[in-house]
């Protein structure tokens, strides 16, 4: 059998089933922890065959391991599931951070408690995470859509730390299952209009305007999906639930919450069925955006709670994509997608040292930290590798993803576009400014009233275990970055290309040379410059 045709499917059941076998045994010693970490590793071993097999050199708009088959006749609901570069490399880090995350929930007493609890809905998160990323039938997508609101629900209001978790977990609800009702409609007018639910019939029926003449109709539908994909990300100021959920959610249920199911979602369909409406709204967005970045960095510089600032940090970071994503050049959208992947690295590495730092002391106030960096060498040097790559230290890499971020928003063509580039820069200046102070409280200086009256045990070897590969891949990311960039770039060029609507906007350019019948590539490291640093014979013209 060929496992291309299969592996989609596989990379679905491995951890569904694995739940039920969870939820099946006894909930004693160490049975739901190792069952865990076995069916995450397995899921990742599998997820690892789509870039080992993907071809790199397959046109923009084309899926692969594609697997489609007939569900519900009426209406017509398919079992449609494919990856692109985009979704591939998503589906990958989501598969990396499970069996970290799994690590990472080794030693919580609450969780210990309830052990089958969390890691069955641990596993049915990871489901619904994987098929979102995977799902090319809109109907489907939904379902998993939807599946991912209520292991993470539950699990913040089960394992929050403190008494304010079953309100964080049901403002979490709310914030995002009434968008994603709104969404539902926009789904259903969708098929009423077009008679299918497949994302690429309609991505083709969207370029060719063949979806509907009511242009209003449009405009409100791609509303629909972009409100409940804003809330999702979340995009400024629709981020009500996010503090409270990362305050409140353990480690590994913080690492999967933000950020890379919504701006994915975006990408995909609200750049992919309504590309118009999307210029239309690019202004906007890239104010919020920018907006997003200060309004983060600066709440971040103010709170002495850890995972406060981790949360306000997560803001800016994320609002920082949707800057780029929204310029629609291709140096923005490539830096967008990589560091959607950038955040998802550096973010959890983050995440995880604040737990196993609370583990210890039990506090995530600054103010009674302090001093730490004698007695946890390993620690403060783990903390300070992922302190710079969340900072962006060229070398690492949260650099590669900012400058194209920057570059590309610099080059939009939107109004306004270099004040809101110039103010996201300020954000730059504030994240390295509240990341290293907090370096600085809580591992120099005096210690702090818990950390001298508490013994000092530095990194194990699970944490070790962790950790090492969060740094290695932040290293490889920053230095190696054209392995993933050479991929990404298909999706970034398909997306600057899709300009078909305002008229005011400079059109998106593609190098050609008359000795090749294809594109030349220019290489994502410089982005979107690039293209206005050729010279002018180069060009043959533009397209929408």
């Amino acid at each position: 059998m060929n496992i291309d045709t299969s592996i989609l499917t596989l990379i679905i059941a491995v951890p569904l089933a694995g739940a039920a076998v969870l939820a099946l045994l006894p909930d004693r010693g160490n049975i739901q922890k190792f069952g865990a970490l076995i069916v995450t590793l397995f899921t990742l071993l599998c997820t690892l065959h789509l870039p080992a097999h993907f071809n790199g050199a397959a046109p923009a708009g084309s899926f692969q391991f594609v697997i489609d088959h007939d569900w519900i006749t009426a209406p017509s609901i398919r079992y449609h599931l494919g990856v692109d570069a985009m979704s591939m490399w998503l589906v990958v880090l989501t598969a990396f951070l499970a069996p970290l995350g799994v690590l990472a929930s080794w030693k919580i007493p609450s969780i210990n408690e309830r052990a089958k609890t969390f890691y069955v809905l641990f596993l049915l998160q990871q489901v619904a995470m994987l098929g979102l990323f995977l799902a090319l039938d809109l109907f489907l997508y939904y379902a998993f859509f939807e599946l991912s609101l209520v292991p993470m629900t539950i699990l913040i209001a089960t394992f929050g730390r403190t008494k304010n978790r079953r309100p964080a977990a049901i403002k979490y609800f709310v914030y995002n299952f009434i968008p994603s009702a709104i969404l539902l409609v926009g789904i259903l007018w969708l098929y009423v209009k077009t008679g299918t639910f497949q994302f690429p019939a309609l991505a083709g029926l969207a370029a060719a305007h063949n979806i509907s003449p009511n242009g209003s109709a449009l405009g409100l539908a791609s509303l629909a999906f972009l409100i409940a994909f804003c809330v999702k990300v979340p995009v400024f100021p629709l981020h009500g639930w996010l503090k409270d959920a990362i305050v409140e959610a353990p480690t590994a249920a913080v690492m999967v919450l933000a950020g890379k199911t919504g701006l994915y979602s975006i990408l995909r369909f609200s750049f992919g069925i309504f590309p118009e409406q999307s210029h239309h709204i690019a202004p906007l967005m890239l104010a919020l955006g920018a907006i997003g970045i200060v309004y983060g960095a600066l709440i971040a510089t103010t709170r002495n709670d850890l995972k406060e600032l981790a949360a306000y940090s997560t803001l800016s970071h994320l609002s920082f994509i949707t800057l780029g994503i929204f310029g629609f050049t291709i140096a923005g959208l490539d830096g967008g997608i990589y560091q959607i992947l950038n955040h998802g690295i550096s973010g959890s590495a983050l995440f995880l040292l604040l737990g196993f730092l609370y583990e210890r002391y039990g506090t995530y106030d600054m103010r009674d930290l302090g001093g730490l960096a004698q007695k946890l060498p390993w620690m403060v040097t783990l903390y300070v590798i992922t302190t710079l790559s969340v900072i962006g230290l060229p070398g690492l890499n949260s650099f590669v993803g900012e400058f194209l971020v920057l570059s590309g928003s610099m080059q939009a063509a939107f109004a306004h576009h270099v004040f809101w580039t110039v103010l996201a820069t300020t954000g730059v200046i504030l994240s390295a400014a509240y990341m290293l102070i907090m370096i600085q409280r809580v591992f120099y200086g005096h210690l702090g009233v818990t950390s001298s009256g508490q013994p000092s045990i530095d990194l194990n070897a699970r944490e070790h275990t962790a950790l090492w590969p969060l740094v290695a891949v932040m290293v490889l990311m920053g230095v190696s970055s054209p392995y993933w960039l050479h991929t990404i770039d298909t999706n970034g060029v398909a997306m600057s290309l899709q300009r078909t609507a305002a008229p005011a906007e400079a059109p998106a350019t593609r190098i050609e040379s008359e000795s090749y019948p294809k594109p030349v590539f220019v290489d994502p490291a410089l982005g979107a410059a690039a293209l206005h640093q050729q010279p002018e014979p180069a060009l043959k013209g533009a397209r929408y």
